[in-house]
């Protein structure tokens, strides 16, 4: 397409802010049009976006009551990371050509008027959408949390919620890795088998078919859990405190069982964290970007030689979108949610 010609770019929209569980129908896909030229004077980049991802904490910017994210703007497309390809920059870090990854829009096209955020992708012999997960803030998130936070030692004893998801299933590979003993909970017998056959871990289970989570932990646990990685919250955060071991840690990465509550349930065995001198920090990603470049080195070996196994769910097109959002909040994916916009 020619510089400057004026194209269709089919956008998800958001509609308005949101009480309960979001719907498809709280976003609204249509067409508009874009000019494929940068405005003068400024240092912004024109791009095609190429993988969207869907993430669970984009709940919390379906609302403007939160203080940690920024919301999404009624009658604007929804705002993610993302995967895409520099169609004209005036910003003298990207030229035309370049791939990169970072926070984008859900639409075709997107002028990025502050593109310190995005992130030049040097390494293209791997896929490029593993860079809206593994090699993206969500596998920093899960290095963060894991090594930072939580300290590891060889031998300990790990439970990771929510695992088969993005953050998750790479949070016991590390474990693993390390030489720990590693459990996960999940919503389906076919992610009960993805932790254990794919992913290396040594157990998992059905939460959904556990109508005791205190007595289960207590099977996979009978000596206690030293580090749990908390992506649910809610019954589950309740149960794994009263399993876990004296200076156990808890890196408080997501609670989802939360996010679509209208009053969040409340957490009763707290007092565990003073009896067992449990350390439990709450942390987002952004904070930890400076361990970037030191997260892709030593990921990235990992996933080139196997030893790190990324699993997507892809969904082909815009269209599809919000549909594939939606589903994250009833389990329908199976491992990273990915959005196709473009095949390059």
């Amino acid at each position: 397409m020619a510089k400057g010609e004026e194209v269709s770019n089919k956008q998800v929209i958001f509609k308005d802010y949101i009480t309960g569980f979001p719907k498809e129908t709280d976003m609204v896909v249509s067409t508009g049009t874009i000019k494929l030229k940068v405005p003068e004077g400024s240092n912004a980049v024109l791009v095609k976006n190429l993988y969207l991802s869907c993430d669970p904490y984009m709940r919390s910017c379906m609302t403007n009551l939160n203080n940690y994210i920024t919301p999404f703007t009624p009658g604007s497309p929804l705002i993610g990371l993302g995967v895409a390809k520099v169609v004209e920059s005036n910003h003298p870090n990207f030229k035309e050509g370049d791939l990169v990854w970072g926070m984008t829009g859900w639409e075709e096209y997107s002028l990025a008027t502050m593109p310190d955020g995005l992130n030049k992708i040097e390494h293209t012999d791997v896929p490029l959408s593993y860079y809206t997960g593994s090699l993206g803030m969500l596998g920093l998130t899960a290095y963060a949390g894991f090594y930072e936070l939580c300290s590891p030692k060889k031998g300990e004893k790990v439970f990771i919620s929510a695992a088969s998801g993005a953050v998750g299933q790479l949070v016991g590979q590390f474990a693993k890795i390390t030489g720990c003993y590693v459990v996960g909970s999940a919503g389906s017998k076919e992610k009960v088998d993805l932790l254990k056959n794919k992913f290396g871990f040594d157990e998992a289970f059905n939460y959904k078919e556990e109508h005791d989570l205190d007595a289960n932990l207590k099977r996979y646990f009978p000596e206690g859990i030293d580090i749990y990685f908390e992506n649910v919250g809610g019954k589950m955060l309740d149960a794994v405190l009263l399993n876990m071991r004296f200076n156990g840690r808890i890196a408080a990465c997501g609670m989802i069982s939360q996010y679509n509550l209208e009053k969040p349930e409340g957490v009763h065995n707290l007092f565990c964290l003073i009896s067992k001198q449990i350390k439990m920090e709450g942390f987002l990603a952004c904070d930890y970007f400076h361990l970037y470049p030191k997260f892709f080195d030593f990921i990235l070996p990992l996933i080139k030689e196997g030893k790190i196994a990324c699993v997507e769910d892809i969904a082909e097109g815009l269209d599809n979108a919000p549909g594939a959002l939606i589903g994250l909040f009833t389990g329908r994916n199976v491992g990273k949610q990915v959005v196709v916009v473009a095949h390059e």
